[in-house]
């Protein structure tokens, strides 16, 4: 039982199911039905309801598309063999959302309710999720500014959306290791910004970057630090690790990087198997010097959408940097095969980090 009062609007015209041996391009189908709910000030969060999928209508006046006040999240649901429905970590992003909303002055949203909205949303479409190996179910929440107003305030209403979409592999390339392009001439995000917020800002200020990076035959861009531009923040969408001399080491938390899901399950796995785990500043002169010296051991980027990405080569300035024999690293292979195991329930989960949908 939800503590939402869900009201629900099932579709007339359910859409057909992808075929299982087409495969899924990443983030463009979406299911029949999608999760509402509204806020105005004074009344809080109400009216929530799950509606067929359709457009939304939104005044042209409204505040998120003149002042960029919105909030999004990304997580997955899976299917296991047995049959059941998992979320992996959902807590996690509703933490982290919650801490988006405070940042950009969006209400808050109670953790219970978010939560049973994830749930009850997945669960009228759950015939969506797909089965096939390295598919899953990708999970949109997000919050968007409504009030008809040009002015720089923030907004006294707001929707809060979920939507689905049924994936394959975040990259073509699936887990064969990616080319990376160390950015020297745009920022991403700095210190007091609002770089640690799951907002579309961070992401936009991307693309001019990811362009350039692309047209050279890089599938993604690593950031450096917006003040000395010297140190490694995080790459494209995910965090980043790196592997030298046998210790872990990721970029520790400044308020300009995104606390990462993925990027914390990764740090416990290794601190449970015992593996050198660093938080803490890293330079790209670092890199070079263990790149050059042969103590580059792995690089791999983290997120919810690819989970493990390897990375084969690093190009900065003029310089280009092999990761090792350019391979998947034996740590990365684990890491992988470990938490996507625990997100199929093929794995025990020791950790509880998989909560089932009923």
């Amino acid at each position: 039982m939800t503590m939402l009062n869900i009201r629900y609007e099932k579709t007339t015209a359910p859409k057909e199911l992808p075929k299982e041996d087409n495969p899924l391009k990443f983030g463009t189908i979406f299911t029949d039905h999608m999760f509402i709910m509204n806020y105005e000030t004074g009344k809080g969060w109400h009216d929530a309801r799950i509606v067929p999928y359709a457009p939304l209508s939104l005044d042209p006046s409204a505040m998120v598309f003149h002042y960029g006040q919105e909030m999004f999240e990304g997580l997955k649901a899976y299917k296991t063999e047995d049959g059941r429905t998992l979320l992996f970590r959902p807590n996690k992003n509703i933490e982290r959302a919650n801490n988006t909303n405070r940042r950009i002055c969006i209400p808050e949203i109670p953790e219970e309710d978010f939560l049973d909205a994830i749930k009850a949303v997945v669960k009228t479409d759950e015939a969506w999720i797909p089965t096939k190996p390295g598919t899953s179910l990708y999970i949109r929440p997000f919050v968007i500014a409504t009030d008809p107003f040009l002015g720089v305030r923030p907004s006294d209403t707001y929707m809060f959306i979920i939507i689905l979409s049924p994936v394959g592999a975040y990259y073509p390339e699936g887990l064969n290791p990616v080319k990376i392009w160390i950015e020297d001439e745009y920022v991403r995000a700095v210190k007091g910004g609002v770089g640690e917020a799951k907002t579309g800002a961070n992401y936009v200020a991307s693309l001019a970057a990811q362009v350039k990076a692309h047209d050279d035959g890089y599938s993604q861009v690593l950031w450096l630090d917006g003040v000395e531009r010297k140190y490694i923040e995080e790459v494209g969408a995910m965090n980043i690790f790196f592997k030298i001399n046998g210790t872990v080491v990721t970029p520790k938390l400044n308020g300009s990087i995104l606390p990462g899901v993925t990027r914390n399950s990764v740090i416990e796995l290794c601190k449970t198997w015992g593996v050198p785990v660093e938080e803490r500043k890293i330079s790209v002169d670092e890199l070079y010097e263990a790149s050059n010296n042969g103590s580059l051991e792995e690089v791999f980027g983290t997120g919810t959408a690819a989970v493990i990405s390897p990375v084969g080569h690093l190009r900065f300035e003029d310089h280009v940097m092999q990761v090792s024999d350019g391979g998947i690293g034996e740590l990365s292979q684990r890491i992988y095969d470990t938490i996507t195991g625990i997100q199929l329930g093929d794995i025990e989960d020791t950790f509880n980090w998989t909560v089932e949908v009923k």
